[in-house]
């Protein structure tokens, strides 16, 4: 029919500016978040964009529910506003004639919403999790940058290199301050400085033409040492692998494990495409605009009803994870209760309107 290619036409539209401007949003929230751990020296610059990638790949099926949700909602309140809602009704197509286009339009999307649920988030989580790790396990030599005052991992040391490495290796004018457990401060600088390996893998840290101050910050006695050559060795960290967060399992491994906080992580994987595909339908209903009311009264309910739908699967998931409610409970009654609302929604508007019926 006509009108569904129009609608098919226009929802695709719609979702495309949505989800740019709501993935536009995610990234921006991302990066000011990444970008204050980086200036505090939490997260090294150059694993910034990593790390954008893999949050914005973890979060892809909410703004992808979000987007259907909202395009849905947008091109029908649209057609309500312009009052081509009035023309279709009065030409026998009633409001249940919406469903067909909207399920033909957003069954795709809620595939691909539940497959980054169940898939492709955990990945992201995962990895996420290893680089981080990964991170956190390089050596205080690796954080050192050209320019910039760097922290060492357990805040003992300050490094700062004014010229960086060049071909051979070596960096110009390097100040450490470091502080001993007994409160001493320790403070060398050296006019060059490079890294040495020896025959058994181990790393040193050389440093030529410098000096060397030990003393009591506050005091005076204060001991001062020339050296040529000033050679200290790099510790190396073993990489210790934290438990995993259920977060970050396979979907199998959560089947396979079957525990309380496994089957509350399953509950909201699921949920996800369930909820895409509900908050799709009922965006049909909520469409509804008064052309002589306000234009973003329906949204605000929208967006209510959107916040109360995400917090009751959380609320389940968090009941289902602590072993106050069975999984198949916490993961029915959340979408039972939003469909039994739905059929409601469906029935009220129905019901006011005189062009419900189709014409013979």
């Amino acid at each position: 029919m006509i009108f569904r290619r129009a609608l098919q036409r226009e929802f695709a539209q719609t979702a495309a500016a949505v989800f740019v401007a709501l993935f536009a949003i995610l990234i921006s929230s991302v990066l000011i978040r990444l970008l204050g751990q980086a200036a505090g020296g939490r997260v090294p610059a150059d694993a910034v964009l990593a790390l954008i990638g893999f949050g914005a790949l973890a979060q892809l099926p909410t703004v992808l529910t979000l987007t259907l949700f909202i395009a849905i909602l947008l091109s029908l309140s649209r057609s309500y506003r312009d009052s081509e809602m009035v023309v279709w009704f009065a030409s026998g197509v009633p409001l249940t004639a919406w469903i067909a286009p909207v399920l033909l339009f957003i069954l795709p999307l809620v595939v691909v919403v539940g497959a980054g649920s169940l898939f492709l988030a955990p990945w992201s989580q995962q990895k996420s999790a290893e680089y981080r790790e990964a991170l956190d396990s390089r050596d205080d030599t690796q954080r050192v940058a050209p320019g910039v005052f760097r922290e060492s991992a357990g805040a003992q040391r300050v490094f700062f290199v004014e010229v960086g490495a060049g071909e051979d290796g070596r960096v110009g004018n390097v100040f450490v301050s470091e502080e001993t457990a007994d409160g001493e401060l320790v403070v060398i600088a050296s006019a060059e400085g490079y890294l040495r390996t020896d025959d058994e893998g181990r790393r040193f840290v050389v440093l030529e033409k410098g000096r060397r101050y030990d003393g009591r910050a506050g005091t005076p006695q204060y001991r001062v040492m020339e050296f040529e050559r000033y050679e200290v060795q790099v510790e190396q960290k073993a990489v210790a692998s934290p438990p995993a967060r259920a977060r970050a399992l396979p979907t199998a491994t959560l089947l396979a494990q079957a525990g309380p906080r496994d089957l509350g992580e399953l509950l909201g994987r699921i949920g996800a495409p369930l909820a895409a595909l509900l908050l799709g339908l009922m965006a049909i209903p909520l469409s509804f605009v008064n052309p002589r009311a306000g234009r973003a009264s329906n949204l605000l309910v929208a967006v209510l009803v959107y916040l109360l739908y995400s917090n009751a699967i959380s609320i389940f998931q968090s009941w289902v994870s602590q072993g106050k409610v069975g999984f198949a409970a916490g993961l029915l009654l959340p979408h039972m209760a939003v469909l039994g609302a739905l059929a409601l929604m469906f029935h009220t508007r129905l019901a006011v309107s005189p062009f419900w019926r189709r014409r013979v």
